[in-house]
């Protein structure tokens, strides 16, 4: 970190306690190679004397904040709370206003406090942070103190060099400065990767990992993302980079931290599992849980080395607090806290000064809802208002009406609403013979980042859908594509939604209208797609004839585990997704004629 960077940093923290909202904080020095000595100045010591033989550190965590500043709207606003009687309750969560006052309440009291996060801080934003190419999230997390996050694969979204500026600071290279005498600082923690390296040279791309330190205490933490991330973002995003196995990478940088003397280690991890309810304050410890979670994250946690004390998770935005065994048998906890910054997790860490190391059988975790009843922080209302006049006249310019929400990222259905309008959107705008021709559109679910909702917050009134609404929902910006595909490939494709690298987590496509088949899912892998149910137009897919498939760039690519998919031919190049998106609600509303959802019957679901 630069001197300018530590000392804005002092004096922010300064101004914070004098305005009583939180907490004295990291005080920062030079980073060197692989290590990062920061500690705030909280946590409880147990014993007597100057230094006693145990003092709990606090892990405050978070991941997948994806750039959401302000309250995510609608249904993927909530967190689901299971009450006592049995009944499942949706509350509203999240915003960074939210987030940072209860991170700050949180550490008041608590002398040693750390805060980590597990990937996906930026990518896929709305508007007013995706706009600027996620300037304004790295400036509320700065805020926010964080100490230390691992890349996702998200970060990956506009490539190395861009991530890099995300942490060394600079202006961007092609839109300049975003206001006049204001250069970006970049990020004040250090962003890990320690499966990642770069081709040519196989060095890291970033810190592996980094240590910090409070009064003689040291937790090394250790960062990764999913070595499946070049699946899951664009070629160019990846280029020149090689990602590597979690439990292999993990493991050697714990054995390097261990001959260092630092042995108490986290490891941050950009994968995760599904927990066996959706609920936040599920027990996945509780007698009878049985498997309280699944997912890649399980084989993940039982590979790990012992060394490692804790594992702070994310990329599936579910939320979990659970024990895996380690490798010898010892259960070690590994957490999830949603998404967006609807929750935080608090987990206490007894560190012993006689072996420098935790005391694992001590460790207690839990998840907390950032609710929205709390007072905002300041700052951070400073920093959104800041950026929101700057994206006025984009953000607020309409593209259509809506009469009721048309629900995509908040839906819980396989065949989405909002998905069907974004896949008939595709089709419309390239079925024209010199627009590609399409004859049918798909459109990958992870791509639709958020719901349209009726009751915006903003001022532009009820069933409006402005610019900023529309790039939440669509904010990757990928460039269309029809290309050739035998109706052979098509099957494979639709196949390949259950099974293969989607067998155990699927991956259902949004369909345009006119494809219609059944999903049966009493049965496992393949099979679940009844293939002579599969019709277009209300005819059978001729397995030899050609067919003309839109689709954006990521999928064309064989994004997502959907390698048919990126066996197209013939390539056209449209317009961009949100581009697609747009052209439709202007097209298909009116103040007076608004649009109403779609019904959802092109995937018969069979359970």
């Amino acid at each position: 970190m630069s001197a300018n960077a530590q000392k804005n940093r002092m004096t922010r923290r300064a101004l914070a306690a004098a305005a009583g909202l939180a907490t004295m904080g990291a005080l920062v020095a030079a980073m060197p190679a692989g290590a990062h000595d920061r500690g705030h100045g909280h946590g409880h010591e147990h014993g007597h004397g100057h230094k006693p033989r145990t003092v709990d550190v606090q892990l405050l965590s978070f991941n997948d904040l994806h750039g959401n500043l302000e309250p995510p709207a609608g249904s993927a606003g909530n967190v689901s709370e299971t009450q006592p009687d049995g009944t499942v309750k949706a509350i509203p969560a999240g915003g960074v206003e939210y987030l940072a006052t209860s991170l700050r309440t949180a550490r008041k009291g608590n002398p040693y406090s750390v805060t980590a996060a597990g990937g996906d801080m930026v990518g896929a934003s709305p508007l007013l942070s995706g706009l600027f190419h996620d300037e304004p999230t790295i400036e509320a997390l700065n805020k926010l103190d964080l100490d230390v996050t691992a890349v996702g694969n998200h970060e990956f979204d506009e490539g190395a060099t861009e991530l890099a500026r995300l942490q060394n600071g600079g202006c961007h290279p092609v839109e300049g400065c975003y206001e006049k005498g204001r250069k970006f600082k970049g990020a004040d923690f250090p962003y890990l990767a320690a499966n990642v390296t770069k081709e040519k040279t196989g060095k890291p791309l970033l810190k592996p990992y980094t240590v910090w330190k409070k009064n003689g205490v040291k937790i090394g933490f250790i960062g990764v993302t999913l070595e499946g991330t070049p699946d899951i973002v664009t070629a160019n995003g990846v280029k020149g980079l090689k990602f590597h196995d979690e439990v292999e990478t993990i493991n050697k940088y714990a054995r390097e931290l261990d001959r260092k003397g630092v042995k108490s280690i986290v490891a941050l991890i950009h994968e995760g599992g599904a927990p066996a309810s959706t609920s936040y304050n599920y027990d996945c410890d509780s007698p009878g849980a049985g498997d309280g979670i699944s997912g890649p994250i399980v084989d993940i946690a039982k590979g790990i080395t012992p060394k490692v004390d804790a594992l702070v998770t994310g990329h599936t935005h579910q939320a979990y607090v659970c024990t895996v065994p380690d490798p010898s048998g010892k259960p070690r906890m590994v957490t999830s806290a949603s998404s967006f910054g609807k929750l935080y997790t608090d987990t206490t860490l007894t560190y012993d000064r006689r072996t420098n190391d935790i005391v694992r059988t001590s460790v207690k975790s839990a998840n907390h809802i950032v609710t929205r009843d709390q007072p905002k922080a300041a700052d951070m209302t400073s920093l959104i208002s800041r950026w929101n006049k700057l994206a006025a006249p984009i953000a607020n310019k309409p593209q259509g009406w809506i009469s009721a929400d048309i629900n995509g990222r908040g839906s819980t259905a396989l065949e989405k609403p909002l998905g069907n309008v974004i896949a008939d959107a595709q089709l419309e705008g390239l079925a024209p013979a010199d627009k590609g021709g399409a004859e049918v559109a798909f459109m990958n679910p992870g791509g639709i980042r958020a719901d349209l909702v009726h009751k915006a917050s903003g001022s532009e009134g009820d069933g409006v859908v402005t610019y900023g609404e529309a790039f939440t929902v669509q904010p990757f910006t990928n460039m269309m594509n029809v290309v050739d595909l035998t109706g052979a490939q098509l099957v494979a494709a639709l196949q390949q939604q259950v099974s293969g690298s989607n067998e155990a987590s699927p991956k259902i496509l949004q369909i345009s209208k006119g494809l219609t088949y059944t999903l049966d899912l009493t049965k496992t892998g393949a099979a679940r797609v009844v293939t002579d149910s599969i019709k277009l137009n209300g005819e059978a897919i001729d397995p030899a004839r050609t067919y003309r498939v839109a689709m954006n760039e990521f999928l064309a690519g064989g994004g997502d585990g959907f390698p048919a998919l990126g066996q197209g031919t013939n390539k056209l190049v449209g317009a961009s997704d949100l581009d697609m998106f747009n052209a439709y609600l202007a097209a298909h509303s009116s103040a007076t004629a608004p649009l109403a959802p779609p019904a959802t019957d092109r995937i018969t679901v069979v359970r």
